[in-house]
């Protein structure tokens, strides 16, 4: 799951109009995060956006395909992140019509966690 430097700086710059856009290693990839919430996946100098129940439709469509890995017990399991369209990297305007769908879906997925209590 290798994801080169210059791979990483590519997306953060098409990503960037959404907020404030991070990279962080994480699990042999790269995790993408936009005003502390995590929007994309880098695996392999490839990007994957995050999707819900009212974003996966528009990726299917788009004929794109979900974040898979093996298991330790040899099973694949599918995240809730989907590659992105080879556009997002030549167009800005596409950049952020599906960079936006990925930051709409983990504000979603914010919105229903319960808030943390505080402790006394």
């Amino acid at each position: 799951m290798a994801v080169s430097q210059d791979f990483t700086d590519l997306v953060l710059e098409r990503l960037a109009p959404l907020g404030d856009v991070r990279a962080r290693k994480m699990f042999g990839g790269v995790g993408v995060s936009c005003d502390g919430m995590n929007i994309a996946i880098l695996a392999d100098d490839a990007l994957f956006l995050k999707v819900d129940a009212e974003t996966r439709a528009a990726f299917e469509a788009a004929g794109l395909e979900p974040f898979t890995y093996e298991k330790k017990d040899g099973e694949r399991a599918v995240m809730a992140y989907y590659q992105a369209p080879e556009d997002v990297f030549d167009d800005p305007d596409a950049a952020m019509e599906w960079g936006r769908l990925a930051l709409d879906a983990a504000l979603r997925a914010a919105a229903k966690k319960k808030p943390k209590k505080k402790k006394a």
